[in-house]
């Protein structure tokens, strides 16, 4: 599958629909309550809850709202159900797309303006979010979740545009209650608003194109501070993203996006579930907690492409994982790369929710010496990301996509009292329920954690009695005598 240049979500979508296996569509009505998680689950994979396993991306044709009367609409999810599809989307493999995002921070092509006679014809919708067919994934959540809207804004202060996912939930016909992660771009473009007494004007995105998604996964440390994501976006995809001008705000938004939800970010307070504990599962796996306050976006106006779809994402899963593994494992090789080290590649696994589990592959070792410079390494990676809490690293003759092959690699490649390095009480992330004092007295207080290293390398000088074997082809072999 080659995608065309920038091509955007509808377009991706078709060049999967003749490849065998790859698109399930669901033409009966389902309701966009438990209908679209409960179907989707058995292909949701690791972290959800099993039985499951990685899948195809489903297209459920006809999702009844949750407001009576409302049109059935279509909903889109899993299609970064694998990394291999995931990769293939933007025209590569899972081993290659790290280093493309690389280059895409480097070159980055910034985004066009375009001329009212080219923008895709959109329909003007009712300013109300019961109307669309935004998913309840359990019944614990607080209310219906945007899992995948992205959110396009401009700094007031510095003029530096952001876009970024959040986590909004469905408060009421014209409200969502947002969580940014605090210190993040978005946060500070609220603040900067607020310091000048105005809502921040917001356009939210549902329905991207692929390059433009998965940029807007990457972390801060590998986009920097004042590069724009859609800058990204157009060397990832190969041609500028184009934008247009919202009608109910001062804000700009990505021209071929499936919706977009115009509105302001407002302070708030509202808490995320007035009725409970919960919010919604987590990428990690677990019932998410909600918050007891939160801004707020009120909607101001809602446009859709004609027969849009309405992609979203189930909390724990493979395809959680694959957006937000792809940009850490790209910034863990700018790392790498610039320590000097001898590395062949890097896997955020999708059991540690494409964040705290990294497998990092290195190239044959040419002395004894680099036997300390990749544990010195796998533990400088440790300290430098907070999120990451396990390593495994391996040679190049291990698969990196295949659990087998990592499993064959801790049992026969590492020793635990010589090939673990454990790195107590460190800065890491509180929605690992492991991670607190309450769990565990040896950390000082919740969201630190000890960290590991799993040397799984053979040591250079042990390299040949760790051979495995090549199993030659018939045509290639030496002729018997």
């Amino acid at each position: 599958m080659t995608p065309p240049r920038l091509a955007d979500l509808r377009t991706a979508l078709a060049g999967l629909d003749p490849l065998p296996g790859e698109l399930v569509r669901v033409r009966e009505e389902v309701p966009a309550r438990f209908g679209v998680s409960h179907r989707y689950a058995k292909w949701a994979g690791t972290p959800a809850p099993p039985p499951t396993g990685p899948g195809p991306a489903v297209l459920f044709e006809r999702v009844a709202p949750g407001a009576p009367d409302a049109e059935a609409r279509a909903v889109l999810i899993g299609l970064y159900g694998t990394r291999r599809r995931a990769a293939a989307l933007l025209g590569t493999t899972p081993a290659e797309l790290p280093a493309r995002l690389l280059d895409a921070v480097a070159a980055p092509v910034p985004p066009v303006r375009i001329r009212e006679e080219r923008v895709p014809e959109r329909v003007a919708l009712p300013p109300d979010l019961t109307a669309l067919p935004v998913p309840v994934l359990t019944d614990e959540d607080a209310g219906p979740y945007l899992t995948l809207g992205a959110v396009l804004a401009t700094n007031p202060e510095t003029g530096v545009r952001n876009l970024s996912v959040h986590r909004m939930c469905v408060q009421g016909p014209d409200l969502l209650s947002i969580w940014m992660v605090p210190g993040r771009d978005l946060e500070a473009a609220h603040l900067a608003a607020q310091r000048l007494g105005r809502p921040l004007p917001v356009a939210v995105h549902i329905g991207l194109a692929p390059a433009i998604l998965l940029s807007s996964c990457c972390p801060t440390s590998l986009v920097p501070e004042k590069t724009d994501e859609l800058a990204v976006a157009g060397a990832l995809g190969g041609a500028p993203v184009e934008l247009s001008i919202c009608r109910t705000v001062d804000a700009e938004y990505i021209a071929h996006a499936e919706y977009v939800l115009e509105g302001e970010l407002l302070p708030g307070p509202v808490p995320e579930n007035p009725e409970g504990p919960a919010a919604t599962p987590e990428f990690l796996g677990y019932q998410g907690r909600a918050h007891p306050g939160l801004p707020t976006v009120r909607v101001t106006g809602v446009t859709a492409r004609e027969g849009a779809m309405f992609q979203t994402v189930s909390g724990p899963g493979h395809e959680q994982s694959v957006l937000l593994g792809f940009g850490m494992e790209a910034a863990v090789l700018d790392v790498l790369r610039g320590r000097g080290a001898p590395v062949a590649g890097v896997h955020c696994h999708t059991a540690g929710g494409g964040q705290l589990m990294l497998v990092v592959q290195w190239r044959a070792k040419r002395s004894a010496g680099e036997d300390a410079v990749v544990r010195a390494a796998g533990e400088a990676v440790l300290e430098q990301f907070r999120m990451v809490k396990l390593v495994v690293s391996v040679d190049e003759d291990v698969d990196v996509e295949s659990d087998a092959d990592l499993w064959w690699a801790v049992v026969t490649r590492l020793q635990a009292d010589r090939d673990i390095a454990v790195l107590p009480d460190r800065l890491g992330f509180p929605l690992d329920p492991t991670q607190s004092t309450a769990y565990s007295d040896t950390v000082s207080a919740d969201g630190r954690t000890a960290k590991a290293h799993f040397d799984c390398t053979v040591p250079y000088a042990h390299r040949d009695r760790f051979r495995r074997p090549a199993f030659t082809a018939p045509e290639a072999a030496a002729p018997v005598p």
